[in-house]
């Protein structure tokens, strides 16, 4: 029984049911889900492994209690102390590797419209051989000639595809603001119940948002200094408010009637948050007090306690970096975003207005229950048509893989980064946020001047 179990378990290794491992005590999973999950499980890994060529304390462990460390290292001609594992340097090289992963993947994949397929049986399968293959690119990354020229020239390539991946997550959120509107607004023809709903969250959307300026006047600010920060609040309270008066302006409205305050609330939210998330991430300002020395200001007079412990502020705030990645990338390679980035739209009568309007009335998956092949701990739920867009699927983890490069090693200020003070404070971060924040409502905006500027063109959002 025990050898029937273990080449059980071998076979999901290279078959499609990578994550159930034919295990009969867990729940059943779905092949699109299991298919997604391994892959990120793979990014997982190597951005884990990532944050470690970035510590200081790792490296530091290393040399304490290896055996014969710096024998290994000169063995593996990696530098007397392994300086070539660690660092920036070995970061860029690692995702070379993991981007080149997704990257064939990517072009193997595309035009699939089912499971069926062999191209689709190498996208659902194969999951050992597939580790082996990142684990050769990650590794042969480091054997390419000429290593200066290549870190530079990919520095560049790394900073265009986080860029690019920002920019997707920021369209894709304005793109949920107007399907949420949209969505709820067609449930008011039916129920006027959904009017009230609409003002609710409308007024708790401005809540959250002027709370979350006010408690940054009060906490960023000084009467003295901090200038950077009150203009950076005066503009963005500012562009908050204009994208408020556009939403509901005459003009807008004739074009789009279900333009309105719900979109541009949620806009301000998020602005405040990557206003806060800016704030945090800059330096804070240092001059000398009555007695002459030196005083932090600009930043949380609650942020010195919270600080002490740095290890477990870069641990906590780590995970937290990756869960959001993660997300953002598991949430933007579903059908509806793909199909949102390629400007293909449900007209506005066809809505039906549901709480949970991100999903379709019976779920993600819509296939017919009684069709699908179930198999020993998943459910094939792609015979008649994929999902998700495989190759887009690899081309967003190609891009997350760029961002995760570039954030871990504090983008264009990489000689001096480590992961132990990617919290304390960095202008390129700081810069990279608030460039994100405008760049959010730039985006929204175009949403709303656009169809007056091509009255011609018929918009769904």
């Amino acid at each position: 029984m025990s050898a029937q179990c273990c080449a059980g378990q071998l076979a999901c290794c290279c078959g499609s049911a990578g994550c159930s491992l034919c295990c009969g005590c867990c729940p059943k999973i779905r092949q699109s889900r299991s298919t997604r999950f391994m892959y990120a499980l793979y990014f997982i890994l190597v951005s884990v492994l990532c944050c470690m060529m970035m510590s200081q304390t790792v490296a530091n462990e290393m040399k304490e209690h290896i055996p014969f460390f710096e024998d290994i290292c000169k063995g593996i001609k990696a530098g007397d102390t392994c300086e070539k594992l660690v660092g920036y340097s070995a970061v860029y090289r690692v995702c070379f590797g993991m981007a080149c992963f997704f990257s064939i993947f990517c072009l193997l994949t595309i035009n699939i419209n089912n499971s069926k397929s062999c191209r689709a049986y190498i996208h659902n399968g194969f999951w050992f051989f597939k580790l082996l293959l990142l684990g050769a690119m990650c590794s042969g990354a480091f054997f390419i000639p000429d290593q200066e020229t290549f870190l530079n020239a990919w520095r560049y390539v790394g900073a265009i595809g986080a860029f690019i991946f920002i920019g997707i997550q920021l369209f894709l959120i304005v793109d949920f603001a107007h399907k949420w509107n949209k969505n709820w607004t067609a449930g008011t023809v039916h129920n006027k119940l959904w009017y009230a709903s609409l003002a609710l969250v409308t007024l708790i959307m401005y809540s959250i948002a002027t709370g979350g300026l006010i408690f940054m006047a009060v906490f960023y600010t000084q009467r003295d200094g901090c200038m950077e920060n009150k203009i950076l609040l005066g503009v963005n309270g500012g562009l908050c408010l204009l994208i408020s008066l556009v939403a509901i302006s005459p003009c807008v409205q004739n074009r789009q009637p279900h333009s309105g305050l719900l979109q541009s609330g949620l806009i301000s939210c998020y602005v405040t948050y990557l206003t806060f998330s800016a704030l945090s991430s800059k330096p804070g300002e240092v001059v000398l007090d009555e007695h002459g020395k030196n005083v932090t200001i600009c930043v949380p007079d609650l942020g010195q306690d919270l600080y002490r412990d740095k290890n477990l502020v870069t641990g906590l705030g780590t995970t937290l970096l990756f869960v959001c990645i993660l997300y953002s990338c598991l949430t933007s390679t579903t059908r509806s975003s793909s199909d949102a980035l390629q400007g293909r739209y449900a007209a506005p009568e066809q809505e039906v207005a549901r709480c949970c309007f991100c999903f379709g009335p019976y779920g993600e998956d819509t296939e017919e229950q009684q069709n699908m092949k179930e198999g020993p701990g998943v459910i094939y739920d792609e015979k008649k048509g994929t999902v998700y867009s495989y190759s887009y699927f690899h081309f967003v983890f190609l891009l997350a893989s760029l961002y995760v490069m570039m954030t871990v090693t504090n983008w264009f200020n990489y000689e001096s980064a480590n992961i132990e003070t990617f919290f304390n404070g960095s202008w390129s971060i700081f810069w990279v946020k608030t460039a994100s924040c405008w760049m959010c409502v730039l985006l929204y905006l175009c949403t709303l001047v656009a169809p007056l500027c091509c009255p011609s063109r018929q918009f769904y959002v």
